[in-house]
């Protein structure tokens, strides 16, 4: 026993230094590996398979919207990325630059694609002529590169997975439409698949992607009180079609701008996995994504009958369920750990007592409650448990949500939310970014959203400068 207690004595108490035990889990739990590279990480099997279930279900809901998956080149050229000036001004500084190939100095430097805006839009003017044409509903799968100064596992490396949605409209209202459906679809799925609730809403110009009209997003928060931006989807307007021609003939057989979008979610959301769920005995996984969802720990594996039921328990529920048998010599208490440490929804606990009487008991991950379950009706007694389990991880980070989100009417009010209560904090703004900038400054709070659901609070005034407000902002500090 005192080795089991010893393997969770390993992760740092998250109320003590909540970066410490964020790092711990990443390791601990087997999640990543620190690589010879800089800000580059090995994501190890389980964090790729929690990924590859992010992947598959996200995936499913972009096809049932229609899109197709595609893939562009890893590298653009210069001149094709200074095409639209906004854009590159706002990567500049995260560009990866590939100057030699082979022995040979290049005759233009290649980027490493920080994104695939400037791709598809050489693709979509070779593709697009008429209004037949469109629209073109394209997503890939890939990976990035970003020359980040600081970096955290998951939340920001220099490589990242990711998709990023790319699409072609006929008409400005159309593009307008699927930028917002796209958002409503990574909404839908962080709160059905990964129990995590968010705020939709608008960024401000200064927070907006660089060369987009509007850009939207999804705003979640993390256990310590810091927001994360979990997911974007841009409206391009025409601006990238201008800069790039991209023209079709229209029903009336004039020439126009087609209108795009943009829209993103990566790696970053694991982050938002374990910052949200995790605890102090390590990561706490929604069933709906979690690579295991119940794992067999036989009890007193040595006497006879034990390993053979716990067997065929596993092939029955495999019919059902996502699940994982561990018949080491570790002794069960370290077991235990171990499949807490990596956040197993549910535990199946079997001996030669639980046999005797055709029963078993289920250990739930998230509130260790123990429930003694006849072998007869285990199917749907772990289908229950599931289901309530992706419920309750849903509904205590709403309510942990709710419980750190203030209002602020003074600036007074704002500094002292920002600073003794971590968490959202919900302020009117005269849309200056003169007083943006002076909150980030004073506070280290940015504007995280301007929510759909606006409020008026207090007198419609700006909470930093008292004049006119233009709209009800959610601030924090973020990651």
């Amino acid at each position: 026993m005192a080795e089991d207690k010893r393997f969770v004595e390993e992760i740092t108490p998250m109320d003590e230094d909540f970066t410490r035990w964020y790092t711990d889990i990443v390791t601990k739990a087997e999640l990543i590996e620190y690589s010879s590279v800089r800000g580059c990480c090995v994501i190890r099997p389980y964090a790729y398979a929690i990924w590859e279930n992010i992947q598959k279900n996200l995936d499913a809901m972009f096809k049932a919207t229609g899109h197709q998956n595609v893939y562009m080149p890893m590298f653009i050229p210069e001149s094709l990325l200074q095409r639209e000036k906004d854009h590159v001004e706002g990567f500049a500084p995260e560009v990866a630059w590939v100057t030699v190939g082979g022995n040979e100095k290049l005759a233009e430097r290649l980027c490493v694609r920080p994104t695939s805006e400037t791709l598809f839009c050489e693709h979509y003017k070779n593709i697009i002529h008429s209004h037949r044409d469109l629209p073109k509903l394209y997503n890939q799968w890939c990976s990035v590169v970003r020359w980040e100064k600081t970096t955290r596992p998951f939340l920001r490396t220099m490589e990242f997975l990711w998709q990023e949605g790319h699409t072609a409209h006929a008409t400005a209202e159309e593009a307008q439409a699927e930028t917002e459906r796209m958002l409503n679809v990574y909404a839908d799925f962080c709160e059905q698949y990964l129990a995590i609730p968010v705020v939709k809403g608008r960024k401000t110009d200064k927070e907006k992607f660089a060369g987009a009209e509007a850009t939207y997003t999804i705003e979640s928060l993390m256990h310590d009180g810091k927001a994360l931006q979990s997911g974007t989807s841009h409206n391009f307007g025409d601006g990238f079609a201008r800069a790039f021609g991209i023209q079709y003939t229209d029903k009336n057989n004039q020439l126009q701008y087609v209108h795009q979008t943009s829209w993103g979610l990566s790696t970053r959301i694991m982050g938002a996995i374990i910052m949200v769920h995790g605890d102090d005995s390590g990561l706490v996984l929604p069933p709906r994504i979690a690579p295991v969802q119940l794992v067999i720990i036989p009890i007193a594996m040595h006497k006879e009958g034990v390993l053979d039921k716990a067997e065929e328990l596993k092939a029955r529920l495999g019919a059902s369920f996502r699940v994982e048998l561990d018949s080491s010599d570790k002794n069960p208490g370290w077991k235990f750990s171990e499949y807490e440490m990596k956040g197993v929804p549910l535990r199946l606990e079997i001996g030669p007592k639980d046999i005797e009487k055709n029963s078993c008991v289920l250990v739930r991950r998230d509130t260790r409650e123990k429930i003694f379950v006849s072998l007869d009706e285990l199917e749907a007694k772990a289908a229950e448990i599931l289901d309530d389990i992706q419920a309750s991880l849903y509904q205590k980070a709403l309510k942990h949500r709710e419980d750190t989100t203030s209002s602020a009417v003074t600036y007074e009010e704002f500094k002292d939310a920002v600073e003794n209560r971590p968490g959202f904090v919900k302020a009117m703004w005269c849309g200056d970014e003169e007083c943006e900038n002076k909150i980030k400054e004073d506070t280290g709070a940015t504007s995280r959203c301007m929510p759909f659901e606006q409020e008026v609070l207090g007198d419609n005034k700006c909470v930093c400068c008292g004049r006119e407000a233009k709209a009800l902002v959610y601030w924090g500090r973020a990651y």
